[in-house]
């Protein structure tokens, strides 16, 4: 089910007014029961999927905490292959296969091996994840396994975060659901709030900039020069917008209920530095790629050339987490580069960005190269394939008379308009909120100066959302 459709529209608060209407020990019941309505209305079938991964990290879990030595061990990695086979299956197949044909096609052209047609589960990669951090923590002895297997199961499949996350971890969620919720009013309607925030992005600034993103990166050669720069920043605030659009959504939805989900996205665009982006970007995921691979790998304890490897690795594997196909592993590499670069010059930006000596100065500099930085990556990300990529990098700059009247004929003189309004609004009440949630920033203000803001995004939704139910673009992960 999306959040941008009619039937979440009725599914929400029927499903709120059930959860307070009920007694308490049955609302683990109810919401496993709409988490499954929820995902039944993507693929039906699939749900025995996650069933599937459900069953055995749950007995995992509890023979992980039971045993000990290589028993543990043993539970561990059952439980992993059992999540990453599935993983590997359902997303990977193809892309081995595909690599691994190239190969045998300069052997033996006629003995390719085929594909397999299948459509990717909706949001595998987060529920993986989501199950993975259980067992681990269970063996690392940060998490009791859980005995009651409706819990466990409504830990991975909680309907406001189990397509696109944030990726929870169970120490943060399971005893969530053990504890009671009364109706309260603030929590309420600072979850209504951002679900009205995360909307405003998702249908008036994402969809919008998508129709332009679509038709270029859809048909690049067609384009050159100015065209193929606009789509590009146009795709940098269209995914930022629609992903953190969902999180919003997902954490608003949830705080209605009285749960209290991570924060996801905390005003990456103003980040100085490539690591302090990833700092703010998808949060959930950078962080257990941190907890579960970097510093498995030996983090920053290592030597220095082994701790640049294990940045490039992380960030390889980050790519390829996104999409089985090459250019999102460039896109992944790409940011490694970043990193490990900005680290190794560190003293010599330090230097020479010094000599400024105003420090907003300093920090606008630092925070446009990033966003540059970023907006270049992004390339591969939106691309099709790698050779897209290639042709809309090498045209970026290419000299084009046609390039406004290709701009307003695909997107409208009004359309360019609103998003350009839209945009302001976006990063005005970002700069507004300087590290702390709109929710407080509102509620400094008066009763008057909230509501105007509040119906002005109602407002615009009403009258400039796209409603065309398109899927959010971190579905396809």
């Amino acid at each position: 089910m999306l959040f941008n459709s009619f039937e979440f529209l009725l599914f929400f608060p029927l499903v709120t007014l059930i959860y307070f209407a009920i007694p308490h020990k049955y609302r683990w019941f109810h919401l496993l029961l709409a988490s499954c309505v929820f995902y039944s209305f993507f693929i039906p079938i699939y749900i025995l999927i996650l069933f599937f991964t459900i069953i055995i990290d749950y007995y995992a879990g509890i023979w992980i905490e039971q045993s000990h030595g290589k028993k543990r061990k043993s539970a561990l990695i059952m439980s992993l292959v059992a999540n990453i086979g599935v993983l590997s299956v359902f997303k990977y197949y193809n892309f081995f296969i595909d690599n691994f044909n190239s190969i045998l096609f300069k052997i033996n052209p006629d003995q390719l091996l085929p594909h397999w047609d299948i459509i990717l589960p909706i949001g595998l990669s987060f529920h993986t994840f989501q199950a993975m951090s259980y067992t681990i923590e269970v063996y690392r002895g940060n998490q009791k396994a859980e005995r009651h297997f409706g819990i466990y199961a409504l830990y991975v499949m909680f309907y406001p975060q189990l397509v696109a996350g944030p990726i929870e971890r169970p120490q943060n969620v399971i005893h969530q659901f053990y504890e009671k919720h009364e109706f309260n009013y603030e929590l309420a309607k600072s979850g209504l709030r951002l679900m009205l925030w995360g909307m405003f992005k998702k249908v008036v600034i994402a969809d919008r900039l998508s129709i332009f993103v679509n038709k270029v990166y859809g048909q690049p050669t067609d384009y050159q020069g100015l065209p193929l720069i606009v789509a590009t920043l146009f795709f940098t605030f269209q995914i930022y917008c629609d992903f953190s659009g969902y999180s919003d959504i997902a954490i608003g939805s949830a705080r209605v209920m009285g749960f209290d989900l991570m924060k996801n996205f905390d005003r990456p665009y103003f980040s100085k530095n490539i690591s302090e982006f990833w700092r703010r970007w998808h949060i959930s995921l950078s962080t257990w790629f941190r907890d579960y691979l970097y510093i498995p790998l030996g983090g920053n304890r290592v030597a220095e050339y082994r701790r640049y490897f294990n940045l490039f690795f992380v960030f390889m594997m980050s790519g390829l987490w996104h999409g089985a196909s090459w250019h999102f592993v460039i896109w992944g590499a790409l940011h490694g580069i970043y990193l490990i670069f900005g680290q190794l010059t560190k003293r010599f930006q330090e230097t020479v960005l010094g000599l400024l000596k105003i420090q907003l100065l300093q920090n606008i500099i630092h925070a446009s190269i990033t966003f540059i930085l970023v907006a270049f990556a992004w390339i591969f990300f939106a691309a099709h394939n790698n050779a897209d990529s290639i042709y809309i990098i090498k045209h970026l700059f290419s000299q084009n008379s046609h390039s406004i009247s290709q701009i307003i004929e695909i997107i409208g003189e009004n359309d360019l308009y609103l998003i350009l309004i839209s945009v302001f609004i976006l990063e005005f009440v970002q700069w507004q909120q300087r590290g702390k949630l709109i929710a407080n920033h509102f509620e400094s203000k008066p009763k008057w100066q909230q509501w105007m803001a509040y119906y002005l995004i109602l407002l615009m939704i009403l009258c400039f959302g796209v409603y065309n139910n398109s899927q959010f673009i971190y579905f396809q992960f």
